[in-house]
């Protein structure tokens, strides 16, 4: 992989290093980055980016244009820039494996180094992962709209840029998607290329029925007739059954794809039509601004619907454009190196942070469902072990608390992932991410997936954790 340009960040990171470097402030800190809400009003996340995310730190460096560009902003000095010319990470990063289901406030990805370089690394990380992760989820809650169906990716011409699109596509595969549209995604990521004509095919020809026709003998694999050009009932699907009765003579099965419409009256039309000549194991697809709303209401309608193309609303983030992850400081060194905690205090309860380099364990139970997820400080003395009962707090530091009892494992979920600023872990094809959304889902009960109301799943803290949060909040409230 070429050198990922590290002007990729925000000017504040920038200026701040500067700040750091003039001061002497190199020492050893430790930023995580977690999010604040779960997008579409939802009960659950996935985590998604992370391989590219490594890839692009791996070779995150200023080049010499790169320096010249910064100098002539008149904002930084020469010796600063002396240090970003020979800029590398060089520090360690604990993240949790792509794939995983994710809840607020637990840190996703904890990075470990220099103040400096910790800190040039927000913007991208930010980047990278909350856009991933935002289409992951939207692409998981469509998926399960479905009943577990076939969905395809159909994004890219309405996707945010040609990164946008390629990123999009990637997620979306890891989140559900059978394939995607996107041929240089399908090149690139290794992911199943799909579609199948769209209107001006139709068009093109004298009639529906030699359109038809034709892709039938250019594609007869398995050809799917858009039925919608003209007119669905009184056209398209007539023609259709004209041209799969000639296929279905040669053993070749066929599939319609609607793409306007009342869909659920018009697959039910189509469906009937399909099975009254004798076309019982044509398929149909549905397409035109579906999302999982739209889809679940399908679903429970019983339409009798065998695929689904979503684009827009599932490669943008449809009603939620952003994920809401954060990257903070949680530790940095003192002055006689030790490393101690460090807190962000607000008015608002959520966006005060949980101090100290931590670990998140998920509990699960003995059927091996998911309990709850458990932030402990990262050290000796505060793991979680089965059998024992504990004490777990609510994140905000209030009185809210629960008892439980490890009857089932206790999973770390953050592994190391780069050391010395390289990579020490092989990364799993995309194929076994997606696997895991799939296994990670099944742990976790109906109700904190239904598309409306979700449950609200635990998100925990140590009583050590919690002790030392209490004890940096009433600090900071007793200098004010």
């Amino acid at each position: 992989m070429e050198n990922q340009s590290a002007l990729f960040t925000d000017f504040y990171s920038l200026t701040m290093a500067q700040g750091y470097w003039k001061k002497g402030m190199k020492g050893r800190a430790i930023f995580e980055m977690s999010f604040r809400r779960q997008p579409f009003g939802g009960g659950f996340s996935i985590f998604a980016g992370l391989e590219p995310l490594l890839e692009k730190i791996r070779v995150f460096s200023f080049s010499a244009e790169d320096v010249d560009y910064l100098r002539s902003l008149n904002t930084f000095e020469e010796g600063f820039l002396d240090c970003l010319k020979k800029f590398r990470f060089s520090g360690s990063l604990y993240a949790l494996d792509e794939g995983r289901v994710v809840f607020p406030g637990e840190p996703l990805i904890r990075v470990d180094g220099g103040l400096i370089e910790c800190q040039i690394l927000e913007g991208m990380i930010l980047n990278i992962i909350n856009f991933q992760s935002l289409i992951a989820t939207k692409t998981a809650r469509v998926w399960l709209a479905t009943d577990k169906g076939p969905v395809m990716e159909f994004g890219l011409r309405r996707a945010q840029g040609p990164d946008g699109a390629m990123s999009a596509s990637r997620a979306a595969f890891i989140g559900g998607a059978s394939g995607t549209s996107n041929v240089l995604a399908g090149k690139t990521y290794g992911i199943p290329v799909l579609g199948t004509m769209a209107h001006s095919w139709i068009m093109a020809f004298p009639s529906e029925e030699e359109a038809f026709e034709a892709y039938a003998e250019i594609f007869p694999k398995f050809p799917v007739f858009l039925i919608d050009t003209y007119d669905t009932l009184k056209s398209g699907i007539l023609n259709a059954i004209k041209v799969g009765k000639k296929l279905a003579e040669k053993g070749i099965n066929f599939g319609v794809r609607l793409d306007s419409g009342d869909i659920d009256y018009l697959s039910q039309e189509v469906r009937r039509l399909l099975d009254e000549a004798g076309l019982n194991d044509a398929k149909i697809s549905v397409s035109n601004d579906l999302d999982e709303s739209i889809i679940r209401t399908l679903t429970n309608a019983g339409a009798p619907i065998n695929s689904w193309g979503v684009g827009t609303r599932m490669v943008t983030g449809g009603e939620d454009a952003a994920f809401t992850g954060v990257y903070k400081l949680t530790a940095k060194e003192d002055g006689k190196g030790r490393l101690v905690p460090a807190i962000k205090f607000s008015d608002n309860p959520e966006k005060t942070t949980t101090p100290g380099m931590k670990q998140a364990w998920r509990i699960k139970d003995e059927h091996g469902m998911a309990v709850t997820d458990v932030l402990s400080l990262d050290e000796e003395g505060d793991t979680l072990k089965t059998g024992m009962r504990y004490s777990f707090w609510h994140p905000s530091a209030d009185y809210r608390r629960f008892y439980h009892t490890m009857n089932g494992p206790a999973e770390p979920l953050l592994k190391l992932k780069m050391k010395n600023g390289e990579s020490v872990v092989s990364h799993p094809s995309l194929e076994e991410v997606k696997r895991l959304v799939r296994e990670d889902l099944e742990s976790f009960d109906q109700s904190y997936k239904r598309l409306l109301n979700p449950h609200i799943y635990k998100v925990s803290i140590t009583e050590k954790l919690h002790s030392i949060k209490l004890e940096l909040i009433k600090n900071y409230l007793g200098e004010l």
